[in-house]
């Protein structure tokens, strides 16, 4: 048929999380954008696609930046014609109290998590919309439904910010439906670099009030990820995936 190789963007996805669904989603036929805002870390994650045998962008940006994801889109468009999955990784925890918080850090926590979404989501869709569709996947967070997930630290501004991710999921869907899809994920306990010490602290804690018995790994979210970008046909839209191997311990 036809040469076209699919595309994915994903923001985050120098590392953890984002760079585990990355890989997954290039070793699945896609060719990779990567927006990140470590150098470092998108320069490994890209070399390491690259070695898949995958093209790929990367672009160093805050996803709070609406000109600069505006930008990016433009550039992936200009260059390969098309966004198939747009993964919206990129995030950044905040665990402080409602009288410890100053306005900007809550300001802060907002624009990163929540807006972030909207950054993307707004110049990718025409672009899927003129190929015939795509796939928006939204990284929300187990603490939109529990309000914290391993421990008692206040999280309320980030779990906010990712509550308001499923209500935006759920009314893109609607709003995007039926060319484009629009999912969340919402992971519980996932070792990564950012969380390894403190999981590392209390795993044993952790993994007895999970029915699996472990903590999660950035490949547990990947492969989820890649069933919403990838099923075919996908009459999965406006839903939110719990992926914490049904922990009750919290």
């Amino acid at each position: 048929m036809s040469d076209i190789r699919k595309v994915a963007l994903v923001t985050g996805g120098g590392r953890g999380i984002g760079r585990a669904c990355a890989l997954d989603l290039a070793k699945h036929g896609y060719d990779i954008v990567l927006v990140d805002l470590i150098e470092d870390d998108l320069a490994r994650t890209a070399q390491e696609i690259r070695n898949l045998g995958h093209k790929v962008l990367t672009h160093v940006a805050d996803v709070r930046d609406h000109a600069a994801a505006k930008e990016i889109v433009g550039i992936v468009d200009s260059l390969w014609g098309r966004i198939d999955v747009l993964f919206n990784n990129a995030g950044r925890p905040m665990a402080k109290g409602i009288e410890e918080i100053s306005e900007e850090e809550f300001d802060t926590t907002i624009d990163i998590n929540l807006k972030g979404v909207f950054n993307y989501i707004q110049p990718t869709v025409p672009v899927m919309r003129r190929n015939g569709g795509g796939r928006i996947i939204n990284m929300s967070s187990m603490n939109a439904h529990t309000g914290g997930v391993t421990s008692a630290v206040s999280r309320f501004s980030y779990t906010a910010a990712k509550a308001g991710i499923l209500g935006m999921t759920k009314a893109l869907a609607k709003e995007l439906g039926p060319e484009i899809t629009v999912n969340a994920v919402c992971p519980g306990v996932i070792k990564t670099e950012l969380s390894n010490a403190m999981i590392s602290a209390r795993e044993s804690q952790l993994a007895a009030g999970i029915a699996m018995g472990r903590v999660g790994t950035p490949q547990d979210v990947a492969s989820v990820v890649t069933f919403l970008a990838t099923s075919e046909p996908n009459f999965v839209t406006g839903q939110d995936i719990q992926i914490d191997g049904m922990q009750w311990v919290r």
